[in-house]
C-alpha cells in the first residue's frame, strides 16, 4: 500500500495569474483541493517540499498525501500538475480528496516477476510489454504500490492478460468488459546481420 506523505499547506483567497506569480516568487506553489462533495479549497504549498516529492517519489500521482491545513489534516491524491514548458518547474497542482472509504481511480505500475521461470524467455523469446501501468479503482486507504505479473510457465506465443495478475481486495481495473493484454512472449527478433549470415551459409551449401 502507498504510504502517506505530509505536505504543509495554507489556504489562500486570491486566484489568477498575478497572485499565482506572487506566490511562486516567495517559494509557494498554488494548488486546489476538490471532490468528496465539498467545496473547492484554494491552497498554497511549500514549493521545495513539492519538488522534493516529485524528484524522489516516482509514484507521486498514486500517493495519498496528508495536507496539514491550519492544524487539520486532510487526505488527498494528486490528480494533475502543470509545469513550466522550459524550466519544468511545477506551476500548479490539483488534489482530489481521498478520505478513508473513498474509491479512487489511479494508475499503478506493473512489475514482471520470475522471468527465469518462463520457458519462452529461456529459449530466447522476448517480453513484449503492452501496458506498463494499469488504471485501477481502489479504496483511498488501499492503493497498491505495484501489480505483479508472474511469468512462470509462459512460452513463446503466450499472452499475459489482466486476469493473470493478482488484485488486492476491493481493487479492480477500470476496464471491466474484456480481459485485456498486459504483455506477450514473442519469438526472438532476427537481426539483418544474422539474416545475411544465414543467406551466405545457404549459398555456400
Amino acid at each position: 500500500m502507498s504510504q502517506s506523505h505530509v505536505l504543509n499547506a495554507e489556504q489562500r483567497e486570491l486566484s489568477g495569474k498575478g497572485p499565482a506569480r506572487r506566490l511562486r516568487a516567495v517559494g509557494r506553489l498554488p494548488a486546489i483541493l476538490y471532490g468528496g462533495g465539498d467545496e473547492v479549497v484554494k491552497l498554497s504549498l511549500e514549493l521545495k517540499q513539492v519538488k522534493r516529492e516529485l524528484t524522489h517519489n516516482s509514484r507521486f500521482f498514486s500517493t495519498v498525501f496528508d495536507l496539514e491545513i491550519d492544524g487539520k489534516v486532510l487526505h488527498a491524491l494528486p490528480r494533475e500538475a502543470q509545469f513550466h514548458p522550459v524550466t519544468e518547474e511545477p506551476l500548479h497542482i490539483d488534489f482530489l480528496r481521498a478520505e478513508r472509504g473513498a474509491m479512487l481511480t489511479v494508475s499503478v505500475p506493473v512489475r514482471f516477476a520470475n522471468e527465469e521461470a518462463s520457458p519462452g524467455l529461456k529459449r530466447g523469446g522476448v517480453l513484449n510489454i503492452v501496458r506498463r501501468e494499469v488504471e485501477l479503482v481502489c479504496p483511498a486507504d488501499a492503493i497498491p504500490d505495484e501489480l505483479v505479473a508472474d511469468l512462470t510457465g509462459f512460452d513463446v506465443g503466450d499472452t499475459v492478460h489482466v486476469s493473470h495478475v493478482a488484485m488486492p481486495d476491493r481493487v479492480h481495473p477500470t476496464i471491466t468488459d474484456r480481459d485485456f493484454t498486459i504483455a506477450s512472449i514473442v519469438p526472438p527478433t532476427v537481426t539483418p546481420a544474422a539474416e545475411t549470415e544465414s543467406a551466405e551459409e545457404g549459398a555456400e551449401g
